[in-house]
């Protein structure tokens, strides 16, 4: 069993993805600095300690709230293609597929949305907070589990591209555990743009970290990511590095009781969690008990209902007319809850729905996916954190890009984003590929409040299985009260039944993972419902690595949890 105990703090927490990466925003926040400050020194970090699925030059989303001003911003922190791309491209070279490699790239928005976080809502340099990053990039870490799991899986991966064979399977093999783990580029790209900020630092803050950026976008960096691109056969030019900027995007609001849920928008999967809760919301699910038949049934019901929305409907809102308001509403929520058949689980993928007239869509997006009869395999290359500071400011954040799909750019220790993965190569669906159009997003931060308040940053690494964690972990806490750490390790399951975010977007009608923690005889019910059971270990990284905060709005007091499927870990004052 998981046996961590609950952290708390009266004045400041953070929890993520890697206990290095707490380390250095609680030191961060033990000086002074703010959520922001603490947020971005830890997400950078996590860049280094789990540059196997995180990467400086990938993406970062975030959630911010700021206290004083009682304020959310949301940071999109994804780039769109090349603007050489076409909507047919894919289909026209490649046989509608997107190949690994630099055709795969988008803008890495990373760098651009950390620095933009800093620059205007934090208030340290970008060389305080990147200290922690630039040490353990230069100096090494030791080799932990997972991250050498990953990387020996996937060594054919790494061995594809010479500059991150280098990296990542140093001496022609995978790094064992235990053995200190060194990034010299990456240490020195992060170097170069801390010291660039300092020989602007006499035209001011702003300045300073807008000339560390522009070194990033239109410096020596670019000149590289460029060269590599030109050489490689890729699409990205320095005029697409040279115009990119990250933007403030409306978050997706919904209600669950007296919660009010702040997600990122229709650019990625964000809103899947809202609108599940939204189904939810007047279902007993409290009186079904945690992790009942009818309890796992409903939840995955909802789930696969918003997951038919999603592949419908979402996609980057500068190019696609999603209707979100008509998906969060009240009506709509109620009419997708009617559809929930209470003794049998829907076949496959539910239709998708007409939010305008609360009807079901006569027809999905062609050609869907075929069914798949192998293994799930889950794409984890994600992780995820979130802070509190002393003043009642909160960052939730979830960066990623690994380098097992794009080739890391020679010299800069860092991949040029490989998110297009995530886009589809048929011009007729919402997430297809065009000159300037953003992937739909799995990673998606997200914070909650009650009565006004702030009430709780939340996220998870997983692709398609962050929504499914997210939305148990907070049912976990608000219906049957969990506390932090309880609500991180309880038992989940995770539904297949819709067609996967990443190439070659794999579907897996009535596929419903269950881990062992749960009663088998729970297993033979369902599967006696209609759902494809399947069963993973007791405890699995694959079911996510959710990290939260809670703020209790009496006490002021702080709780985190951290996931002890991975390495997360929580650290209060």
């Amino acid at each position: 069993m998981l046996d961590r105990s609950t952290i708390m703090g009266s004045r400041h927490l953070i929890v993520a993805g890697h206990y290095l990466a707490a380390q250095a925003g609680y030191e961060i926040l033990q000086s002074g600095g703010n959520a922001i400050d603490a947020g971005v020194a830890a997400g950078m970090v996590l860049g280094v300690v789990q540059s196997e699925r995180v990467n400086f030059g990938g993406v970062a989303p975030q959630v911010i709230y700021l206290a004083h001003r009682r304020e959310i911003h949301c940071i999109d922190g994804v780039g769109g293609w090349p603007r050489a791309i076409t909507p047919d491209f894919f289909e026209k070279n490649h046989d509608g597929v997107i190949p690994a490699g630099v055709l795969r790239s988008v803008m890495p928005a990373a760098p651009d949305a950390w620095l933009t976080a800093l620059r205007c809502f934090g208030t340290m340099s970008f060389a305080d907070v990147a200290s922690a990053s630039i040490r353990l990039a230069r100096e090494g870490f030791p080799m932990y589990p997972l991250m050498a799991n990953w990387i020996a899986g996937k060594a054919s991966l790494f061995q594809r591209w010479a500059p991150t064979a280098k990296i990542y399977l140093p001496g022609g093999r995978p790094p064992a555990v235990g053995e200190l783990f060194v990034q010299t580029d990456l240490g020195n790209t992060l170097q170069y743009l801390a010291d660039v900020e300092r020989a602007n630092a006499h035209q001011g803050r702003d300045a300073a970290l807008l000339a560390a950026r522009d070194a990033f976008y239109k410096g020596d960096i670019a000149t590289s990511i460029v060269k590599y691109h030109q050489e490689a056969g890729g699409l990205v030019q320095r005029e697409d590095l040279e115009s990119f900027s990250v933007r403030f995007e409306p978050t997706v609001r919904g209600k669950f009781k007296d919660i009010e849920v702040h997600s990122c928008g229709p650019w990625s999967q964000g809103p899947v969690v809202p609108m599940t809760l939204g189904i939810l919301e007047h279902v007993d699910l409290a009186s079904m008990g945690h992790n009942s038949v009818r309890y796992i049934h409903h939840v995955t019901e909802a789930l696969k209902l918003a997951f038919a929305d999603r592949h419908q409907h979402f996609g980057d809102p500068a190019f696609v007319d999603v209707p979100m308001t008509g998906l969060m509403s009240d009506g709509y929520s109620a009419y997708r809850r009617g559809l929930i058949d209470a003794n049998r689980a829907c076949p496959g993928m539910p239709f998708a729905g007409d939010p305008a007239r609360c009807t079901a869509l006569a027809h999905r997006w062609v050609p869907e996916p075929r069914p798949s009869d192998e293994e799930v395999s889950v794409t984890g290359d994600t992780s995820y954190l979130c802070c509190v500071d002393r003043h009642g400011n909160a960052f939730s954040a979830t960066p990623s890009d690994g380098p097992s799909n794009s080739p890391v750019i020679p010299g800069t220790g860092m991949v040029c984003s490989g998110r297009g993965l995530q886009s589809w190569s048929d011009p007729t669906h919402p997430c297809s590929v065009a000159p300037g159009k953003r992937p739909r997003l799995t990673p998606n931060p997200a914070v909650a409040f009650k009565d006004g308040k702030l009430f709780m940053p939340f996220g998870t690494p997983g692709g398609d299985v962050q929504c499914q964690a997210m939305v148990q972990l907070f049912l976990n806490i608000n219906v049957f009260k969990m506390d932090p750490q309880a609500a991180a390790d309880a038992p989940r399951f995770v539904t297949f039944s819709f067609p996967n975010t990443h190439q070659p977007h794999d579907y897996f009608p009535s596929r419903l993972y269950l881990e062992g923690r749960i009663a088998r005889a729970i297993g033979d019910q369902l599967e006696r419902m209609g759902h494809e059971v399947r069963w993973w270990d007791d405890a699995t990284s694959l079911a996510g690595g959710v990290c939260l905060i809670t703020a209790d709005p009496q006490s002021g007091l702080l709780a985190g949890g951290a996931d002890s499927r991975r390495p997360t870990c929580a650290l209060g004052w």
